[in-house]
């Protein structure tokens, strides 16, 4: 009979309590209301529950960053996708030095952080004369999830049998029916990651929506939880429900996505 692990049983509960409690504090706070909030305290269980903190929230400004946000994600996804497939085919099937360069530099892409450019960012984005609008957040947005992109596409299509190739290839088939027919379909795990990946990014992007856009009306989500805290007062319990509201889109998709988000990691490496 095996022996008992507490170590790890302690481990596990330990590591569960610092999961939960997080959790529970967040929805019994969007139960409360504000005065309720500052006399129990977000530990305590709501002895009137109720959801008026969400219908604030609803009857604010929420749905329009709602908007603003999902134009944004779906944007940078789609972006990321075309193109990360585009150039991981280029890179798998063309073996040329200049192939190669263009992929080592975008793994350099990895190495650089946003916060560093984003000066240059900022003067590229003025002089388009894009400077707050949601493409100015869209752009180096998706530019920035471009090298891990292409990364995990190149180890998926590297995984395709060279076989399949070559049977296209005699058939007479184009490179752009190679690749819509027989890449395309072969690499939906990669292309699916690559798409979840994409589009958390752009949902919890914080630093390009502050510095690129200014005007109420082209925030997204992470900027106007701004709005339930002032100089002198926060409205917590407004505060966490436009937090849970904004949480159920992207957890949705993460839910219907996780399989293939595991399996195109696991494919990153490729042969």
């Amino acid at each position: 009979m095996p022996r008992a692990n507490y170590p790890a049983g302690f481990a596990a509960l330990l590591w569960l309590g610092i999961v939960v409690v997080p959790l529970y504090v967040l929805v019994m706070s969007t139960l409360q209301d504000r005065a309720s909030y500052l006399e129990n305290g977000p530990l305590s269980l709501p002895t009137n529950p109720s959801l008026d903190s969400y219908q604030r929230v609803l009857e604010g400004e929420f749905p329009r960053y709602l908007l603003n946000t999902l134009v944004v994600t779906v944007s940078c996804a789609t972006i990321a996708v075309v193109l990360s497939v585009t150039v991981a085919y280029t890179v798998v099937r063309n073996r040329s030095a200049i192939s190669r360069r263009a992929f080592q530099l975008f793994l350099l892409g990895l190495a650089i952080p946003s916060q560093a450019v984003i000066i240059p960012i900022y003067w590229i984005i003025t002089r388009l004369e894009l400077y707050d609008t949601l493409l100015a957040v869209i752009l180096p947005t998706a530019a920035f999830s471009l090298p891990v992109s292409v990364l995990i596409l190149v180890g998926t299509m590297r995984d395709i049998d060279e076989e399949l190739y070559e049977s296209m290839a005699l058939d007479g088939a184009s490179q752009t029916r190679i690749l819509l027919q027989l890449v395309v379909p072969m690499s939906r795990a990669g292309i699916s990651t690559v798409g979840v990946f994409s589009a958390l990014g752009a949902w919890n992007g914080f630093l390009f929506p502050l510095i690129l856009t200014q005007s109420q009306e082209n925030r997204v989500l992470t900027l106007g939880l701004y709005d339930y805290i002032g100089e002198y007062r926060a409205d917590i319990p407004a505060l966490l429900s436009a937090v849970v509201l904004s949480i159920v889109p992207i957890f949705t998709a993460y839910l219907f996505a996780r399989r293939q988000l595991i399996n195109g990691l696991m494919g990153v490496g490729g042969k």
